[in-house]
Formats: C-alpha cells, sequence, structure tokens
C-alpha cells in the first residue's frame, strides 16, 4: 500500500448524508456498494438544477469511479453489483427511462423530494433533458414508507450515533408502527426528543395503546367474552 502525502490546503468537499455514516454505512459490508454509493453521493453533488440525478453511463465514464472498481473486478460489473446492492438498500432510487426511444437508467437519492420528482416522471407529469418514462418499475420503492430513522431526522433532530443505537434496541423491543406513532405523537405535542418518545412506548408498552384502534380492540375483546356467556346473544349486534 502506497503512503498518502495528505490532504493540501485548499480542495473541494463532497457532503453526505448523516444518516448514511450513522445508520447505513455500519451495515454495508461490500467494498463494491459502498464504492459506488460514495461516487454516487459526489456524482450528484456536482449536478445543477432540479432534480438532481446522474444516469448509468455517466456512472461508467467516471474514470475515478472505474479505477477504483477496477480493483475488485470488471468495472462494468461491479458498477452494476454495487447499484444494484444500494437500491435493494433503500439508499438510492431507479428510474429506467428512454431517449429518443433508446432506453437509459438514471439513479437520483432516496430523499423526500426526489422520490416525488421521480413519482412525476413515472407518471409523466414532465420529461428531463428529454427523457421520459418508459414503463412503470417496481424496483424503485417509490411507495414505500420511510423508515424510522428517516422519520426521526426528518422531524425530530439529528441523528448522533447515539440515538440511532438507541432507536435498533428500540425495534427490538416495539412493532415498528408504534415507534413511528411514538415519533408522530411528539411532533404533534412538539416535544421533540427521544427521551419523550422512550417515554410514550414505554408507557404503551405498560399501559396499552389508547389510541382509536386499541379501543376498537377492546371493545371487540368484551363482545367476545359476553358471547361467550349463557346470554351472549343478548349482546350480540
Amino acid at each position: 500500500m502506497s503512503e498518502f502525502n495528505g490532504f493540501p490546503a485548499r480542495m473541494e468537499f463532497t457532503p453526505v448524508p448523516n444518516l448514511f455514516l450513522s445508520s447505513l454505512m455500519p451495515q454495508i459490508s461490500d467494498i463494491t456498494e459502498l464504492k459506488v454509493t460514495l461516487h454516487l453521493f459526489a456524482a450528484l453533488y456536482r449536478k445543477r438544477g432540479y432534480p438532481r440525478f446522474v444516469t448509468y453511463d455517466e456512472l461508467l465514464s467516471d474514470a475515478g469511479l472505474v479505477a477504483n472498481l477496477g480493483q475488485e473486478g470488471k468495472p462494468a460489473v461491479e458498477l452494476r453489483r454495487g447499484l444494484d446492492m444500494a437500491i435493494e438498500r433503500g439508499t438510492v432510487l431507479r428510474l429506467s427511462l428512454s431517449r429518443d426511444s433508446k432506453p437509459e437508467e438514471v439513479y437520483f437519492l432516496n430523499s423526500e423530494s426526489d422520490r416525488r420528482a421521480a413519482t412525476r416522471i413515472q407518471n409523466g407529469e414532465f420529461a428531463i433533458n428529454g427523457l421520459k418514462a418508459a414503463r412503470p418499475t417496481a424496483e424503485t420503492g417509490l411507495e414505500e414508507t420511510p423508515n424510522i430513522f428517516t422519520l426521526y431526522e426528518q422531524n425530530i433532530g439529528m441523528l448522533t450515533p447515539m440515538i440511532a443505537e438507541e432507536l435498533r434496541e428500540a425495534e427490538k423491543l416495539y412493532p415498528e408502527a408504534w415507534i413511528k406513532d411514538a415519533i408522530g405523537e411528539a411532533v404533534n405535542l412538539n416535544k421533540r426528543s427521544w427521551r419523550y418518545i422512550a417515554r410514550i412506548l414505554e408507557r404503551w408498552a405498560n399501559e396499552g395503546r389508547s389510541n382509536e384502534t386499541s379501543r376498537r380492540g377492546a371493545g371487540q375483546a368484551n363482545s367476545d367474552k359476553y358471547n361467550k356467556q349463557k346470554y351472549g346473544h343478548m349482546f350480540q349486534r
């Protein structure tokens, strides 16, 4: 391994989402997926206009990316493999579009604004740089709801490594729907902190959910209890 001489006094930087560093990167074990994802961040950052996207051909013509992937195998094969893994993980979105009747793949960051833009493109509401929707594809994950990590960062605050660990532990204890609902309740009450969300979850676990769904469930349980008794027919509706 050759020794690195250090960074110069003046250089460019590429922003990386905090959520990627705290939540996604610890899950990535494949070096190809990591390389492709980081190069994709850089390519998207250099773009201008809305929405920001990069095509497959642009990625394949990126000399730095190709040189990096060449260390792992054939660059084109590794690029495709890395993109597929990033899409499956939910880091990026892929749309299959067409330019002059020729298919072309474009990639977006899986952010809320880019999901909306990708949906509009898919629906044919507008075209970007001559690219038009070819056909609907199920692989984009456009209909997926945000996970608890994204939801926290979008509504509560910065996702620190400590908070990310708290969320991972909460996933082991409570249903995902509970955690999302607890975040929503904290936002509605303007109590934007993990401590408050954790107290909501603890209360629900100890006392039961006090929402409409649980009340309907309790009512059904009481109805079932009476239906099984001698005069149960009198309580049936």
